[in-house]
């Protein structure tokens, strides 16, 4: 079984909403195979906790437009890993620094990865972001 069309059209939403807000290594995991819990883990990193929570503001933002509120949020106070749970996706916002630590795409790395459909500028942007830092 993989993920559900709709898992994966709401992480390319959730995506593009990071991408916006200049969320950098946005990678999202089909774990349905893995996982009753959920079709897919959506992970994005930043440079700072403001950052951090800009992202999740964004995404919150975007997927609200379509009526879609988390079931679950946690780690907003701390601003270093804030994970929203969509029930069908997962979504990990997670500073940079903390990312490397924890991860994630190691411990799901048997997971196929899904085409997010971004743009390349995305990734350009961010990378662009990161030097003005």
């Amino acid at each position: 079984m993989t993920a559900s069309e709709s898992s994966i059209s709401l992480a390319r939403a959730a995506a593009k909403a990071a991408a916006d807000k200049i969320a950098q290594d946005i990678v999202a995991l089909d774990v349905s195979e893995r996982l009753a819990l959920a079709d897919v883990f959506l992970i994005a990193s930043a440079h700072s906790e403001r950052q951090v929570n800009a992202i999740v503001d964004g995404i919150e933002e975007e997927l609200g437009k379509q009526g879609l509120h988390p079931v679950r949020r946690e780690g907003r106070s701390g601003g270093r890993w804030v994970l929203l749970d969509y029930s069908d996706i997962v979504i990990h916002v997670q500073h940079e620094e903390d990312r490397v630590f924890y991860a994630l795409e190691r411990l799901w790395k048997d997971c196929p990865v899904v085409d997010l459909q971004l743009p390349d500028d995305a990734t350009a942007k961010a990378g662009a972001a990161a030097e003005a830092e």
